[in-house]
């Protein structure tokens, strides 16, 4: 049978791809077992083109399809051969293409491992497993000139993508909830159309007509990098030993980097740290690994690199051998290595032993092992936004750090590393003296604080297709839009002029040019104001059912042209479980996933009925950084309770909502279409329906409450409590992201009868709070957040406290101590037993009302005898000197003590018309005691 021509357009890309050191991508539609074979095939084209035999990256669900152990492989051609279904010399291409190529097979969800590594070919198979971040981390491993395969197996077409059921859905199903709408898929497909470095090709490698498009071939242009990085490549020539180590960094950027790294080695100055952010494929590893180089060659002798796997640094340790190399250093003669023998770490580098000069090691240590760093000279993490915020704080030291990371949000934390932790950093080197809380969230150890970034790609040339495409995919480069203030020159509007507006999810992820536009500026959004941003959050909003957008806009100009939004809102609609699955998941002690507010409080309070009310859950509030604190978050908020409540809807009945085509309907169309046949276009705007609806013509969704789940920092708390909200709940553990307690707060809408239960469960959570920020899992809660939780719960509805019942709790002699000290009589440790009931009577609300202190008696009284802090931590907390704080506890017990003695003296008075006499007074021994005290009186 003659062999079938290759179509040019394919042999075109691969080759454009190599010279331009640009990456490739093909999608292979159709059967699997055939576009297995396709992969050899491509695998050969692109060996034919490079000098060496790529290495293979191939990530799966489940089910490889085959098997990759060569014995299992021999026995099943054995059994063929019995079978008279196979020639004992033939030999099965595909089987030939694994036994003899370097393939790394990885689950989807082991991908992590992977960081940090790069190869020449990836394929990615079982569509269905894809997640947005799962596809960047594993297309930002192959190197340029690489190629990257996505098989879509099993498709007739690729309209079925419009209905397919991802696995992640199942994250976005709830009870109340409709299924999840691919509108994700829809964007993904028609993006392809505009990747020029990409082909869609069915399994007998026919292009397929989304692709059918004209390519031009980009421009090459003069690479003035390489110019600029031979001249400092030449003026560090005679510089040693950081001369030789830099002559080996590919970018100018790099060059720098290397330099201010040999800056903070040469200084030797403890509490030193430099951070190195960039993109990924920038080279940070790498430069990190010529570091280590230069500070072998300047003696430091105890050096430790961590990571979140040992897997992730094979690019560093590949570096610093690199970087002996140029200093003379000769493996077993100047330095030994050491790998893992650990099945789970694949022979990774664990530790490289020096004796040139004299003992010097580099050691990996796992993230959560900062015990071990007493004797440390240098610390190096890769890959620190994959580790979790607080294991960074604890590895940091007096000693120097260095410290890379990626900013993307490829790993999900990449904001909260640049938004959080850097931040804090350039903060305690510019203002050392400050503390916050008594405890300084980067240990107060960095006092010297270095930074600096890679723009320019190494993994792969300038303006590479699949990157920029990537980007526009997930949003991963988008920008805020420019300030209203640049434009207007009269100023920004004032909130109560900005409206809120619904956002159609059909229209926004409909690839359209105009909503392609707004979509990048919601997400610029998104990344500029919210630091745990990940490619993930795009597929929330996209697919899941019950969530909703809304933006707030300055007034429309009357050209109709969009402005840029001041604030992104994302609802999430939640509750309306029945009674059985929350009585049956509160008998087992299970939390569902989903409907994160309803099962939450429903576990905390033991409620059976709360989960049964419809709620609102404000997964997200983002506004743009250059009008933060001007109101705009507190009237978008404002706006949307008035639409919940119904306040704007419209009631005109002569209104008529007209009817659109929605996503479900137009995933219907052409279904029967083959490959070769349909066509993938974008939707018909004049079906769509509007990108931006008025709350007063949408109907509202009945909700009894609106809440809200945040990592609790006094800012956030303050912003939430001047909103209207009240917390219900908060966790005692930290988050493992980012350190911080998680908190629950909610309000109460006005068009339901249901206001009793916000009462009970502020009473219940108050009286729970005032008895664990003692414990050690609030150690960290400073004095005046507390205060703030109690001032925000709705007043309690206990009564005063009696005198009978202060004469259960304080004895006497304690009276008589408190009086004591009230006269500055006695010293304050005498009266510090006392303290935490006090305390409890007067946050619980069982004293008087008139009865009231100053904001900050109320935060020293809460933090001595509540918190159980000592008055020095007071000292740094409130930023008062000893003495004062004393001096207002003294004025506290004072007023304490006049309000039990005045309790005590009214209980014992008289009332009117009753006889000056003890109820329990004998009245035959009352008269001869009357004439003795007038006697007593007559001598006196």
């Amino acid at each position: 049978m003659p062999r079938k021509p290759l179509d040019d357009r394919i042999l075109d890309l691969i080759s454009r791809g190599i010279e331009n050191n640009h990456r490739s991508f093909i999608v292979l539609v159709g059967d699997r077992a055939k576009a297995h074979n396709q992969i050899v095939n491509l695998h050969f084209l692109l060996a034919q083109k490079q000098t060496t035999r790529p290495n293979v990256l191939f990530c799966y669900k489940k089910e490889l399809g085959f098997t990759t152990n060569r014995k299992v492989r021999q026995e099943k051609i054995k059994r063929d051969v019995k079978r008279g279904i196979r020639d004992q010399n033939d030999m099965d291409p595909f089987e030939l293409f694994v036994s003899v190529t370097d393939i790394r097979y990885t689950y989807y969800k082991d991908t992590h491992k992977i960081l940090g590594q790069t190869f020449g070919m990836l394929v990615l198979q079982d569509f269905e497993a894809i997640t947005p971040n799962i596809l960047a981390r594993t297309i930002e491993t192959v190197k340029g000139g690489g190629l990257v395969v996505l098989i879509l197996q099993g498709m007739r077409n690729l309209r079925q993508l419009y209905s397919m059921s991802m696995d992640v859905h199942d994250r976005y199903r709830t009870e109340s909830s409709e299924d999840p709408v691919p509108r994700f898929n829809e964007r993904f497909i028609l993006s392809l159309g505009n990747n020029l470095g990409c082909l869609v090709v069915d399994d007998e490698l026919n292009i397929l007509p989304i692709s059918q498009t004209d390519r031009v071939k980009p421009e090459s242009k003069p690479n003035r990098q390489s110019e600029d990085l031979a001249k400092v490549k030449e003026s560090l020539k005679d510089v040693v030993p950081t001369g030789p180590v830099v002559n080996e960094a590919k970018t100018v950027d790099q060059a720098k980097a290397l330099l201010l790294f040999s800056e903070a080695i040469t200084d030797r100055r403890a509490s030193s740290m430099v951070a190195l952010t960039a993109g990924r494929g920038r080279g940070k590893s790498a430069a990190l690994g010529l570091a280590l180089a230069l500070a072998i060659a300047n003696s430091y002798a105890n050096i430790y690199v961590t990571s979140p796997s040992p897997e992730n640094l094979g690019t560093l340790f590949e570096f610093l051998f690199k970087g002996l190399d140029q200093l003379g250093y000769k493996e077993h003669l100047h330095y030994d290595v050491v790998q893992s023998t650990s099945t789970a770490w694949k022979g990774a580098v664990v530790r490289v032993n020096l004796f040139r000069n004299h003992r010097q090691t580099i050691q990996y240590i796992r993230p959560e092992d900062s015990q071990v760093l007493g004797q440390a000279e240098l610390l190096v993490i890769d890959e620190a936004a994959a580790i979790p915020l607080p294991l960074v704080r604890a590895l940091l030291g007096p000693y120097l750090v260095f410290m890379s990371s990626t900013v993307s949000g490829y790993e999900g934390t990449g904001r909260s590393l640049s938004l959080k932790l850097l931040q804090q950093l350039r903060k305690a080197a510019t203002e050392p003296s400050s503390v916050q809380g008594g405890k300084d969230p980067v240990r107060k150890d960095v006092k010297v604080f270095r930074e600096t970034n890679l723009e320019e790609p190494i993994r792969y040339g300038r303006d590479d297709p699949v990157e920029a495409w990537l980007n526009q995919l997930l949003c991963l480069d988008t920008k805020i839009g420019s300030s209203l203030t640049s434009k207007n020159p009269q100023g920004c509007p004032h909130p109560s002029t900005c409206e809120l507006y619904y956002v159609e999810r059909d229209t926004l992820f409909s690839f359209h040019p105009a909503s392609e536009a707004f979509l990048q500026r919601m997400m610029g959004l998104y990344v500029s104001s919210h630091y745990k941003n990940s490619p993930n959050d795009l597929q929330l909003m996209s697919d899941a059912p019950a969530h909703n957008l809304f933006v707030l806009l300055p007034p429309i100009k009357e050209d109709g042209s969009l402005p840029e939004p001041l604030v992104v809102l994302q609802v999430a609609l939640e509750g309306r479980i029945s009674r059985e699955a929350i009585r049956k998941s509160l008998s087992r002690g299970l939390q569902p996933g989903g409907d994160l507010i309803p099962w939450t409080l429903s576990q905390q309070f033991q409620d059976d009925e709360f989960a049964s009310l419809s709620g609102g859950r404000v997964v997200r509030i983002a506004t743009h950084p250059d009008y933060a604190s001007m109101g705009y978050g507190s009237r978008a908020l404002q706006i949307l309770k008035d639409f919940y409540t119904g306040k704007l809807l419209n009631l005109d009945e002569s209104a008529q909502v007209p009817r659109f085509e929605s996503f479900k309907d137009a995933s219907l169309k052409n279904s029967d279409a083959n490959l070769q046949s349909e066509s993938i276009t974008i939707r018909d705007v004049s079906k769509m329906p509007a990108l931006l609806q008025r709350l007063s013509d949408r109907r509202p969704e009945p909700l009894d409450y609106l809440g809200v789940s945040f990592g609790l920092t006094s800012q956030l708390f303050k912003f939430w409590k001047r909103c209207g909200y009240a917390p219900l709940y908060l966790r005692q553990t930290q988050n493992e992201l980012t350190g911080e307690h998680t908190c629950i707060m909610l309000t109460n809408l006005e068009n339901n009868d249901t206001k009793p239960w916000l009462h009970s469960f502020a009473d219940d959570f108050r009286q729970r709070f005032l008895a664990l920020i003692s414990f050690p899992c609030f150690a960290d809660l400073r004095s005046i957040t507390a205060l703030s939780f109690l001032d925000a719960l709705p007043p309690p509805k206990s009564t005063a406290a009696t005198s009978q019942e202060i004469r259960t709790m304080l004895t006497p002699f304690d009276l008589k101590r408190l009086s004591a000290y009230g006269n500055n009589l006695l010293d304050y440790h005498v009266i510090v037993d006392l303290l935490p009931r006090i305390g409890l009577l007067f946050f619980s609300g069982r004293l008087p009302p008139d009865f009231d202190l100053s904001g900050v008696q109320k935060s020293i009284l809460l933090a001595l005898s509540l918190q159980r802090k000592s008055i020095e931590a007071i000292e740094a907390e409130l930023n008062l000197p000893v003495n004062q704080i004393l001096a207002l506890l003294v004025k506290i017990i004072r007023k304490v003590a006049t309000l039990f003695t005045q309790l005590s003296a009214d209980e014992q008075a008289p009332s009117a018309g009753e006889k000056p006499l003890a109820e329990d007074m004998d009245v035959d021994e009352a008269p001869p005691d009357r004439p003795k005290k007038k006697k007593r009186k007559e001598r006196a």
